[in-house]
């Protein structure tokens, strides 16, 4: 894909890349995930070293562990089955493979690699992959229709603000998203998707409030899954948009709302995605009971007690 003069100006404010062995594995998470009939399901989650993402979504730091070149032939199969042989995976029913690009990009994970990489995750119910909306085609049906288990397939919405949306450099409009959840549907190809919270060029006072109708709107278009982010710096655009007034990093408190109130929603599963959630701005008096009270959430679909904080109330 040819990088744009809005490509290049973004990727010019990022910080060095990471070293990356493609070879091995970037990390693993084993952990209980709550499913749309209520049930908990272990789910083993794959951090796979591979090709960066030709998008150049301006909020994006997952670039930071990707490799500047094509995956080698070869490296994915290796690295799941390096996590396989090192884990206990007899209670897993499902396994994702997130490789921080698309799955269905041949750059990113070459077309021989994909009957050994069906072999591996053969044991498995259920396989989930990350997408963005536009990869999503034929190429997905295929792989589908390999797999023992089911495909579900993870597309960042993001979100649905009609400034915002655009203004990220994503490539991508809600006809193409629209477009990728019917191709899903009709395949019988679950979705997932991830919602942003804090999302650049929305107004802060109405951060929450947009979290939740991109949430909505996901849920309608068949997402049985939704995830919460909270949008964080460290790309150097991000730090840009910061120094602008056009970004401002939510706090503990719009991902707590933002969770709580997509819940009334119902029609699916939503969570809030708890990596480094501890560094988000928040009262410090009562952060942990907040950050408990998320994984709750998460655990349960419901809402328990606020939290009463006399910090909070006295702020």
């Amino acid at each position: 894909m040819t990088l744009s003069e809005e490509d290049r100006r973004i990727r010019a404010l990022r910080p060095a890349r990471l070293r990356v062995d493609p070879w091995q594995p970037l990390g693993t998470i084993v952990e209980d995930e709550r499913q749309p009939d209520g049930n908990l399901e272990r789910v083993l989650t794959v951090f796979l070293a591979g090709s960066e993402c030709p998008f150049t979504c301006g909020f994006c730091d997952l670039w930071r562990q990707t490799l500047d070149g094509p995956t080698p032939e070869g490296a994915l199969p290796t690295q799941i089955r390096l996590v396989l042989a090192g884990s206990d995976v007899g209670s897993v029913r499902r396994i994702k493979l997130y490789n921080a690009s698309n799955f269905f990009d041949p750059r990113a994970v070459p077309i021989r690699d994909l009957d050994e990489i069906t072999q591996l995750v053969a044991p498995f119910a259920g396989v989930t992959v990350e997408s963005h909306a536009r990869t999503v085609g034929p190429r997905c049906r295929d792989f589908a229709d390999r797999l023992a288990g089911r495909l579900e397939v993870a597309i960042g919405l993001e979100t649905i603000h009609p400034v915002a949306l655009p203004r990220l450099n994503k490539q991508m409009d809600l006809a193409d998203f629209a477009r990728a959840a019917q191709l899903l549907r009709q395949a019988e190809i679950g979705l997932r998707v991830f919602v942003l919270v804090g999302t650049p060029f929305v107004p802060w006072q109405e951060a929450v409030a947009w979290s939740v109708r991109s949430v909505e709107y996901a849920l309608e278009h068949g997402a049985s899954v939704v995830a919460l982010i909270p949008a964080r710096g460290g790309n150097g655009e991000m730090e840009r948009l910061a120094a602008t007034g056009e970004y401002q990093p939510p706090s503990l408190a719009d991902l707590e709302a933002a969770l709580e109130q997509s819940l009334r929603l119902g029609g699916g599963v939503v969570v809030a995605d708890l990596w480094d959630a501890d560094r988000l701005p928040t009262c410090l008096p009562c952060q942990v009971a907040r950050l408990e009270r998320i994984r709750r959430m998460n655990a349960t679909g419901q809402a328990p007690a606020p939290v009463a904080c006399a910090a909070c109330l006295a702020a």
